[in-house]
């Protein structure tokens, strides 16, 4: 099951905390937009060097806000009546330390249950405090199959004119990658 059918399934059934481990942050970002274009659903991400981020947006949609608290607490700007909110925290593994951090995340994915809002943290290991481990529902975002391996490099011949890049990706030193 894809990334997306899970969370899709977990928002639907109002898991308000959803961990992803996952070692491909941008892959695992354009998944869950794509499905909150789908769903109609208002998503944003936030990390330290960037701040907060609505996904979707062209316009200057970003915060420079490096405050994780303020990053929690944003996401219930995002909620609307007719529609679920997500807020992605990409690497807030780091934060869950700070017993601040901890009780602002316990108290937004309780309220979550009742103003349809989500939080999705993305990191590559998974380390849940003990106070939010009921609270957290862990997703594995698995690193591409072999076979989505072998399908890249015919791609990438396709799309280039350039011979030596078209040639680095094929033949001997394409078996050894795969």
């Amino acid at each position: 099951m894809h990334l997306m059918e899970r969370l899709s399934e977990y928002v639907r059934a109002c898991f308000t905390g959803v961990w992803i481990e996952s070692h491909e942050h941008e892959d695992a970002i354009q998944e869950i937009g794509q499905l909150c274009r789908q769903e109609n659903w208002r998503p944003a991400t936030w990390d330290l060097e960037h701040g907060l981020r609505f996904m979707g947006t062209q316009a200057s949609g970003e915060t420079g806000g490096s405050d994780p608290l303020a990053a929690i607490r944003s996401v219930n700007g995002l909620a609307s009546e007719d529609s679920s909110a997500i807020l992605v925290l990409v690497n807030f593994h780091r934060f869950l330390q700070s017993a601040e951090i901890v009780q602002a995340l316990a108290k937004q994915l309780a309220s979550g249950k009742h103003n349809r809002t989500f939080v999705v943290i993305l990191s590559p290991i998974v380390q849940i405090p003990t106070e939010l481990e009921k609270l957290f529902v862990v997703v594995e975002h698995p690193l591409l199959s072999r076979e989505h391996w072998k399908e890249l490099p015919a791609a990438w011949r396709r799309k280039t004119r350039n011979c030596l890049a078209a040639s680095c990706c094929s033949g001997y030193s394409m078996r050894r990658l795969v």
